[in-house]
């Protein structure tokens, strides 16, 4: 799963977008993945291991034994080189379901060192410094670390990804039989993301998921042929779904969210779905008295929408994401914040008709917002950016990927932000050095991206080592970064992760 950490060979570290590989396994699940939570999870992963001291200095330094030792940071390696034979169930409720795993007897050293590797209190204590990938390998180790392990406070935040294929097990006679998903129970997961089903397949998933019913809080589903039918059978089924997303599903359709969707959905995601247009807003808005958050891709959604939500909505929606809804122009923008006054997320990204006006209608109404995404808007130019800073005063993350006519101008206005923490710059290709000098006295910045920038030197860049609260920089794609201004940050910003 990993090499031993020797030098200055780094820890793995989650992909960015947030997905763990599980490795091939023989009952059907082998290449599901899982889901990471939140960013201070990523944060932790990614980190090298500290294991607090909790090992007796005199079996330290026994390296047949699958602990750590005190002197060096943790290696999986070590901590597997009793698992089981290749093959053996990452998922199952024990060793049964895979191959037959080692008791504590049957483990290297001493009695009273076999007593100390499976001590239940330094396990529920070590297990936590493991990225879930790691976890589900060292769950083979022995039944008393999958018992650990298998506790569902190790796999809070995280979600299973299962595809079509990975949900059967083919039976010598050529026969399909739905794996045994009782693992996943066991560790108490409470969401799901299903890659390519039917309607048959989320019937066969309710039918044998033992927490289907009243335990599954969310739901994902993507780029799966479910109907109106499976789609209304499965919230009726699954009392317990308030989170549910379609991505990619374009066989159900306006008519299916009439029928299926309920009062007790608070989060919707729906994205790329060629049959979601302007009825379906109508749909959610009537439907779902208690939205709190709504993300939507849809090419055919119209300013018509935007003016459908109620006003309970109007108190509860706190989140909205219109990602590439084409269509969406300044007086949609005029709907939206009249009738959504209370939002703190509000996304723009790829609304490309939306212009400064729209931007001057968001500041001047939604002065609850701490995020704001005007990402591939190619008509916001500077004068979007003194709306921003003149009414938003509680804005704490402000992404303008893309926004190519924002120049160092628009940067002298972000810099009396004194609440802004986070800032997106990727490819605004007319941000120079001169820009970068703005941004030098904006003490609560802690993650700044620069990537694909083309106008900014070395000289320029290396000034932002005056920005010693900084956590994250990224300067991807930068012409200006050279491996001298890396050591160069290396040294002066020492508690900032530099994205090279």
């Amino acid at each position: 799963m990993s090499n031993p950490r020797n030098g200055d060979t780094k820890p793995p570290c989650l992909p960015r977008n947030g997905l763990v590989k599980i490795p091939t396994q023989a009952n059907g699940l082998g290449s599901a993945s899982i889901t990471k939570g939140t960013p201070a999870v990523k944060n932790r992963l990614c980190q090298p291991s500290s294991v607090p001291a909790i090992l007796s200095p005199a079996l330290a330094h026994r390296s047949e034994l699958p602990i750590p030792s005190l002197a060096s940071p943790l290696s999986l390696a070590t901590l597997a080189s009793v698992s089981s034979p290749p093959g053996a169930s990452l998922v199952g409720l024990n060793a049964s379901e895979g191959s037959e795993q080692p008791s504590p007897e049957r483990l290297p050293g001493s009695p009273s060192e076999r007593q100390l590797a499976v001590d239940e209190k330094i396990l529920n204590r070590l297990f936590w410094y493991f990225s879930a990938c790691e976890k589900c390998v060292l769950a083979q180790v022995c039944k008393a670390w999958r018992r650990v392990l298998y506790q569902p406070k190790f796999w809070v935040g995280l979600t299973p990804v299962l595809h079509t294929k990975e949900l059967y097990n083919v039976l010598p006679g050529g026969e399909k039989e739905f794996v045994s998903l009782q693992g996943f129970a066991v560790r108490g997961f409470d969401g799901f993301c299903l890659v390519g089903v039917s309607d048959l397949d989320i019937c066969e998933f309710i039918d044998n998921y033992p927490l289907s019913k009243k335990g599954v809080k969310s739901m994902s589903l993507k780029r799966s042929t479910i109907t109106d039918a499976g789609l209304e059978v499965m919230l009726e089924q699954m009392q317990g779904v308030v989170r549910l997303e379609l991505s990619g599903c374009n066989d159900f359709t306006e008519a299916g969210l009439w029928s299926s969707l309920n009062a007790r959905i608070t989060a919707l995601s729906v994205s790329d779905c060629i049959n979601v247009a302007d009825d379906a807003i109508a749909a959610i808005s009537q439907l779902l008295p208690n939205l709190t958050e709504l993300n939507l891709q849809a090419y055919h959604v119209t300013d018509t929408a935007l003016a459908y939500f109620t006003a309970k909505q109007g108190y509860t929606t706190h989140t909205l994401r219109l990602n590439s809804c084409w269509e969406i122009t300044n007086h949609g923008v005029v709907n939206m914040v009249h009738s959504l006054p209370n939002l703190s997320v509000l996304s723009l990204s790829g609304c490309s008709k939306v212009t400064d006006d729209g931007v001057e209608l968001v500041a001047e109404n939604l002065r609850k917002l701490r995020s704001l995404d005007l990402s591939w808007c190619p008509r916001i130019t500077d004068m979007a950016l003194e709306y921003i800073a003149c009414d938003l005063h509680k804005l704490e993350e402000l992404v303008l990927d893309r926004c190519v006519r924002i120049t160092d101008t628009g940067l002298s206005y972000l810099s009396t932000m004194s609440s802004l923490r986070s800032l997106y710059l990727r490819w605004c290709c007319q941000v120079q050095d001169f820009g970068l000098k703005h941004l030098l006295g904006m003490g609560s910045l802690r993650l700044l991206s620069l990537a694909g920038c083309p106008l900014l030197t070395t000289t320029g860049l290396s000034g932002l080592v005056q920005l010693q609260e900084l956590e994250e920089l990224e300067l991807t794609n930068c012409p200006g970064a050279t491996p001298e201004l890396f050591k160069y940050f290396s040294q002066h910003l020492p508690c900032c992760m530099v994205i090279e």
